[in-house]
């Protein structure tokens, strides 16, 4: 079908897959007009498993003919929509209280799912989302909430400031309140961030 895909990856702690950030949010961007689908890519997987998995699906949905590719990803599934974004596999990618860092001491679990207890430095830099930005990387819209004790918003000023230092086309917003894994921020000022993230995609022109 000749028209553009969101593919929606939720988060989990490359563990599991939290539901709530998943179908509902698909269900959102369908009322939006946007094509969407929810991908349950590998958990419990070491690098480069879930990576190139997504490389997959995403070659996929272009082989059938999708005009343009973009990615949704939550916390874990936000560091890896992240991860395939910087690296030129995606048209734009939209992340929410993204895991940036790898070099950060916080959200440990995501980081010893994926490369183990014990991973070099150097492979903890290889896979922090910032490290991966460069001038080619496309549009990103990243939000997160200050409050967030599970994934601090370090990590997405981490993300701001390569995006900035790049010269990619980005929004951050950072909304004050709401705790950890909010997916749509139902009942909470953080809910929000959908209108502006809508407008932000009507500004693409795909």
């Amino acid at each position: 079908m000749n028209s553009p895909i969101i593919l929606v990856l939720p988060g989990g702690g490359y563990q599991n897959h939290a539901d709530h950030e998943g179908e509902p949010v698909a269900e959102w961007l369908r009322g939006l007009g946007w094509r969407a689908r929810v991908v349950r890519y590998p958990v419990r997987t070491r690098h480069p498993g879930p990576l190139d998995y997504m490389r997959a699906e995403i070659k996929a949905e272009r082989d059938a003919g999708a005009t343009a590719v973009g990615l949704i990803g939550f916390s874990a599934g936000g560091h890896l929509a992240g991860q395939v974004a910087a690296t030129g596999g995606a048209d734009f990618a939209i992340l929410g209280y993204p895991v940036v860092s790898m070099q950060l001491g916080t959200h440990a679990g995501s980081r010893e799912n994926l490369l183990g207890r014990h991973p070099a430095p150097w492979t903890r830099r290889a896979l922090s989302v910032d490290r991966l930005i460069t001038p080619q990387s496309p549009p990103f819209f990243v939000w997160h909430t200050a409050e967030d004790d599970s994934v601090p918003v370090q990590h997405a000023y981490l993300l701001g400031q390569a995006l900035a230092a790049n010269g990619v086309p980005h929004e951050l917003h950072v909304f004050p309140d709401g705790p950890h894994g909010i997916g749509l921020g139902e009942g909470l000022p953080a809910a929000e961030w959908r209108a502006l993230c809508a407008t932000w995609l009507g500004r693409l022109g795909l």
